[in-house]
């Protein structure tokens, strides 16, 4: 399993795998369960591939959050999750130095704890973030590519030249019958 796989939903606790598309959403599978639920479109979905942490310089991906979670902590996280907002600051500082302490809540920092003791089980952080590595270079190679070709340049108006009236073939109508 694939951090790409795995998605968050806005207003249901836990993560989810995406088992199957349905024409009105997606039918999802839970990764502490197993329970398979239907989530319509009305809901917000996010796979943890697409989110990161705000530091001070750049944001970080989540990826290598939940790696450094992983090394630092060796697969406990010694804090209650339900401490106050700055015990669970102040732990988190001692694993991300430099994230930006006004812009990550500590909800953010509850729920990045409590989604690596789930997934810390689950996938191999030895190989996280090589598949983004790989998919980064893919699409660097692609858009360099796709800059060598010249761009042709629109015309300034939208609207036929006056020689190209000319050239329009008549158009022929059918009479009522």
């Amino acid at each position: 399993m694939e951090l790409k796989d795995i998605i968050a939903i806005s207003g249901m606790s836990g993560l989810y795998k995406v088992s199957a598309q349905t024409r009105s959403g997606v039918i999802v599978e839970s990764l502490a369960d197993g329970k398979k639920t239907p989530v319509g479109t009305n809901h917000r979905i996010s796979s943890l591939a697409d989110i990161s942490v705000f530091t001070k310089t750049d944001d970080l991906p989540l990826w290598q959050v939940l790696k450094t979670i992983h090394a630092k902590t060796e697969g406990t996280v010694s804090v209650d999750l339900k401490a106050e907002p700055d015990v669970l600051k102040k732990y988190f500082k001692g694993i991300i130095e430099d994230f930006d302490d006004e812009r990550v809540y500590a909800s953010d920092i509850k729920k990045m704890l409590s989604w690596y003791l789930q997934l810390k089980d689950k996938l191999d952080f030895e190989k996280l973030g090589k598949e983004e590595e790989t998919e980064e270079t893919a699409a660097a190679a692609v858009t360099g590519s796709a800059q060598e070709k010249p761009i042709p340049k629109m015309h300034e108006s939208h609207a036929p030249k006056a020689d190209q009236h000319s050239k329009v073939a008549p158009v022929k109508l059918r009479k009522k019958v």
